[in-house]
């Protein structure tokens, strides 16, 4: 299976295949001005991939949010084991998790953990001959609210309007709710059409559980893979929600950062639940989220707990922050494709990190680093 690229995501990743080979330390800085974690971290320092004994190919899928950070994995994986690849499908969060489990992939890409009220860390238990699957969070990438309104650069939403806007509750972008958020901009009263994932995306899961926990009780739709809201149009993937922005005036979406900034969308503003000024996505707000997470899980199944993100007071502090998983065996009973594994992983979040970034996400942080590498270390 091959990854979706994109022209313009080959053409920045056939530069930074030199950039990665050549540099022995980053030059990228974040909008906060800190090295990327991966880069200059001292925890990462002289960590490489084991490039002995693996697989010549593996593969993976689902996550279309992090298709574009998998597209620098790669590059940092192959040039730390000549003549390895991994290959990726770029087919949604759902189907990342059904296809690892149906042990057609070697790991899966996920932007929500496995569920166990659906059963899916019982199954993965039994796909991994018996081993526990742990759920390692590699990519984290900041929500987008991206929309198509002639002359409202800058909107400014909160949850408690993106719950009424994507339940059907306010229908057109002159709204007094909406106006309310953005006085002294003149807004067209047109009717507003929702985009939503139409296939399961860990993307509209993220979004709704932000929903709950910031609405105020507007979003009582409740939460999971697939889009609750009851309205507008369905298309598959990122890269299917960002063009239907892009054609289609009056549209509002969520989607995931690097598929905004790669289509120069419209990206809205957000209110936290702090209810004080607006907050700008970048590299900066987002990264003040991120450090508020916490991990859940147990061991070295590194599940992050995101409500206190979403519902966050924190000034400056974006509030829509997705962390996208790979979802491996601890245990493989093949030997070559548990190294192989390991081996992805290792570049993934280490040089693998380096201008993130660019394609609008936020490398892992330090304290997240250091516990992926411990967990992936002990993947056998």
């Amino acid at each position: 299976m091959k990854i979706k690229r994109h022209a313009s995501v080959l053409a920045l990743i056939a530069a930074g295949a030199l950039a990665l080979s050549a540099c022995g330390s980053d030059q990228n800085t974040n909008s906060g001005g800190s090295s990327p974690s991966g880069t200059g971290n001292s925890n990462a320092a002289g960590v490489k991939p084991d490039c002995e004994g693996v697989k010549e190919a593996i593969k993976a899928s689902g996550s279309s949010a992090q298709a574009n950070a998998i597209a620098r994995f790669q590059v940092a994986y192959q040039n730390a084991c000549s003549g390895k690849k991994m290959d990726y499908n770029s087919n949604g969060s759902g189907n990342g998790v059904k296809e690892f489990l149906g042990k057609q992939t070697d790991f899966g890409g996920s932007d929500s953990p496995l569920s166990k009220d659906k059963g899916e860390v019982q199954q993965a238990t039994a796909r991994c001959d018996g081993a526990p699957a742990w759920n390692l969070p590699a990519v984290f990438g900041p929500i987008a609210i991206t929309y198509n309104v002639k002359g409202a650069d800058g909107l400014v939403l909160d949850g408690s309007v993106l719950g009424k806007i994507f339940s059907g509750q306010i229908t057109t972008w002159n709204d007094p709710a909406i106006a309310a958020l953005n006085q002294g901009k003149t807004l067209p009263g047109d009717k507003i059409t929702v985009i939503f994932r139409s296939d399961e995306s860990g993307t509209t899961d993220n979004f709704q559980q932000y929903l709950e926990a910031s609405s105020k009780g507007t979003w009582t739709k409740g939460k999971g893979k697939v889009f609750n809201g009851g309205i507008g149009e369905g298309a598959k993937g990122n890269e299917n929600t960002s063009a239907a922005i892009a054609r289609t005036p009056g549209s509002i979406t969520y989607n995931e950062w690097s598929f905004a900034k790669q289509n120069k969308l419209q990206i809205a503003k957000i209110v936290n639940s702090g209810g004080g000024e607006a907050v700008e996505l970048n590299s900066a707000s987002a990264g003040k989220a991120i450090e508020g997470a916490k991990v859940k899980g147990q061991g070295n199944d590194l599940e992050l707990d995101l409500k206190s993100i979403y519902a966050t007071p924190t000034p400056g502090a974006y509030p829509l922050v997705l962390a996208a998983y790979e979802i491996v065996c601890s245990k493989y009973t093949d030997q070559a494709q548990g190294k192989a594994v390991k081996a992805f992983l290792t570049a993934a979040v280490t040089t693998g990190q380096r201008g993130l970034e660019d394609n609008g996400y936020i490398p892992v942080p330090e304290a997240f680093q250091t516990k992926l590498l411990t967990a992936i270390g002990a993947i056998a």
